[in-house]
């Protein structure tokens, strides 16, 4: 079954493996319905972790693969924040980010991403290092942000989806590059879209 989800295979002309593919379809269909505030959502996020975990072990990216384990947990975490969170345990509503968190983020991303980066630089084999460690951070950041449905959410994830189709590319990942270029479209709709309904809901409070 591993060989066969390995096996390479050529996608109009990009190189690419059926674990890939898998990953590309789950990964698009679990965003989507993230910008829909769907929570089906989360269950995709779950596969679409497990798959990607082996894609980028595969490729040495260790700090995105351990991403990956996080994007299982927090997605376990989104799915009951947006069916049971919230003052009235009926879902949590789109908000904006409360100022205070900005300055923990931005401790938590300096002091992680250098720590992580002097780590697998000088215990692993790992590629790009500190660029991997930045933007697993940040990803770590907009997937927390993102289960509590805070709008900026979509901002973290447009800047870390730009850097990461660079990167993907840059390691032969074309079809992941492709698909963080998707990601990085619906993340632009998403913020659209989220902050729409935010001040919907708040006009009609008013």
């Amino acid at each position: 079954m591993i060989d066969w989800l390995n096996q390479p295979i050529s996608l109009g002309g990009i190189a690419t493996t059926w674990l890939e593919i898998l990953g590309f379809v789950t990964g698009a269909i679990c965003v989507y319905l993230n910008t829909r505030q769907n929570v089906l959502g989360w269950f995709f996020g779950i596969i679409n972790a497990v798959l990607y975990a082996a894609v980028f072990w595969q490729v040495r990216l260790y700090a995105d693969m351990g991403l990956q384990g996080y994007y299982f947990v927090t997605s376990i975490y989104g799915w009951w924040m947006w069916k049971f969170g919230g003052k009235s345990h009926d879902g949590v509503r789109v908000t904006s980010t409360p100022l205070k968190l900005y300055a923990v983020f931005g401790f938590i991303f300096i002091v992680v991403t250098f720590s992580w980066g002097f780590l697998l630089g000088h215990f692993t084999n790992a590629s790009l290092t500190y660029a991997d460690s930045a933007l697993t951070v940040a990803s770590l950041i907009g997937q927390w942000m993102m289960a509590r449905k805070y709008l900026e959410n979509w901002i973290v994830w447009i800047l870390a989806d730009a850097c990461y189709v660079v990167m993907y590319f840059y390691k032969d990942l074309h079809l992941t590059a492709i698909l963080y270029a998707v990601f990085l479209a619906l993340a632009v709709m998403g913020y659209f879209q989220w902050k729409r309904d935010m001040l919907c809901k708040t006009a009609k409070k008013l």
